[in-house]
């Protein structure tokens, strides 16, 4: 396909995925217990409403906030999995195969047994929880780490064996503690979107933007690294660096995820994967690809959370689990077809 094609291509693409991320917050913003057309809604958004009107209130106080976190973790996971199969040449590589959130789990569960989130406020589940996925994040890099050279293999398996070391850990916790806490753990390792600190919401988004746009300067590695990193160096880029940059920002912005929200899996799995058979594998076009993608899924799947159940309401986690294996087994499936 000729330069300019493949151009307006993406720049197609981008656009749709933009107008379906507006559509899915709108649809996010209007479904729930109490129904809103879609009209008002868009009304509320571009002219505001009554301040004191009940409609108002739960768009502005309730399901924005939930819809501009779907956006943020769901963009900012599938940016982490795109990134991390990219530097790992591993199509199966998450941020979560590396331990990330099973240190975030641990840092949660130690704060919920010792009852520091009571003590000292909420605050201090996402604290520890990040806290708990950068230990695992630093022990990671530290162990795969020779001589100043980076062994990709090493480090994924490392970042396996950290994982169920972390997962037993806090299995023993949720063995040891009360019932009480054992149901606190529980539900915040389904992951949730309920979060009541804005100023999270808006630093994980903020987060995913800035890793994003950092993402692009190492756009060319990013692409010169799917032929190996001998070949990668040979054209003049300097593996070994951008390999931990890239590990560092991703597995980071990861483990603000998962602090944030919880444990919600497949979706950079998922996602990357259905980016690579829609445009290919250029990484041009599958970080922001990745990200907008990201966000619709979540935002649509917390949607159907909300709602499959209601007035309850199912943990996010297993939604995304469920429709993302669903898919990743019809794509395989359709890939053996293919060859």
């Amino acid at each position: 396909m000729p330069t300019h094609k493949k151009y307006i291509k993406w720049l197609m693409a981008i656009l749709v995925l933009a107008a379906a991320l507006l559509a899915s917050a709108i649809v996010g913003l209007s479904v729930g217990e109490l129904k809103l057309s879609l009209v008002d809604v868009w009304r509320m958004l571009v002219h505001g409403g009554e301040a004191d009107s009940m409609e108002y209130l739960l768009i502005s106080q309730v399901r924005l906030p939930r819809v501009i976190l779907g956006i943020a973790v769901g963009g900012a996971l599938s940016l982490a999995g795109v990134v991390l199969q990219g530097i790992y040449r591993n199509p199966l590589v998450e941020p979560f195969t590396l331990g990330i959130s099973g240190g975030a789990s641990l840092g949660v569960a130690f704060t919920i047994v010792t009852g520091l989130h009571l003590a000292f406020g909420s605050f201090m589940l996402p604290l520890f929880g990040f806290i708990g996925a950068f230990v695992i994040i630093f022990l990671v890099y530290t162990l795969s780490t020779r001589r100043g050279s980076i062994n990709i293999q090493n480090m994924l398996l490392t970042g396996v064996m950290i994982s169920f070391i972390a997962s037993s850990a806090m299995m023993f916790l949720m063995a040891t503690t009360s019932s009480d806490n054992l149901h606190g753990i529980v539900f915040w390792i389904m992951g949730s979107l309920d979060e009541p600190d804005t100023g999270l919401i808006y630093f994980t988004l903020i987060a995913g933007l800035v890793v994003l746009g950092i993402s692009y300067l190492f756009v060319q590695p990013l692409n010169a690294l799917r032929l190996g990193e001998e070949k990668a160096m040979h054209l003049g880029f300097n593996t070994n660096v951008v390999i931990r940059v890239m590990f560092l920002l991703a597995s980071l912005l990861a483990g603000i995820c998962v602090s944030v929200a919880g444990v919600i899996g497949f979706v950079g799995l998922i996602i990357p994967h259905v980016l690579r058979l829609m445009f290919g594998h250029d990484y041009r076009i599958l970080l922001i690809g990745s990200f907008l993608l990201g966000g619709i899924f979540l935002v649509l799947s917390d949607v159907v959370a909300r709602t499959i159940i209601s007035p309850n309401e199912l943990p996010i986690g297993v939604i995304t689990g469920i429709v993302g294996g669903l898919v990743f087994l019809v794509l395989m499936s359709q890939k053996r077809k293919g060859n």
